[in-house]
């Protein structure tokens, strides 16, 4: 599992951990039953608090990405398809969305945005 934190983002370090974590998951890169990293070998890997490593582990369960095991430590949950695809639109609309936030930012309109994006698109299809 590889965890990229940036302490520039305006986004939480527990949650850049949660959002990288499910999409990881829902790419398939991380499969159901895999065994993550014990929450404080993150933290060290990380070089962040234990405390916050728990918290986007406890997120990560709450949404029913993970699950942990007393003793033996956090899991992949096994994820059926219509939640998947639910999971991978707020995934899409987080991405959007900040997408849309970085581009007011530099003074980019919404059309040029827009055309981006299906450039994009159809680029990949």
């Amino acid at each position: 599992m590889q965890i990229i934190i940036s302490n520039q983002s305006k986004e939480p370090i527990y949650e850049q951990i949660c959002v990288q974590v499910k999409t990881q998951i829902l790419k398939g890169e991380l499969e159901a039953g895999e065994a993550l990293p014990s929450m404080r070998q993150l933290a060290k890997d990380l070089g962040i608090s234990v405390i916050t490593t728990k918290r986007a582990y406890e997120e990560l369960e709450k949404n029913g990405f993970i699950y942990s095991v007393v003793g033996k430590g956090s899991f992949v949950s096994e994820q059926n398809n219509e939640m998947m695809k639910e999971r991978k639109m707020k995934v899409i609309e987080e991405q959007l969305l900040s997408a849309v936030e970085n581009s007011k930012e530099i003074g980019i309109p919404l059309t040029e945005l827009i055309e981006l994006l299906t450039l994009l698109y159809r680029e990949e299809n």
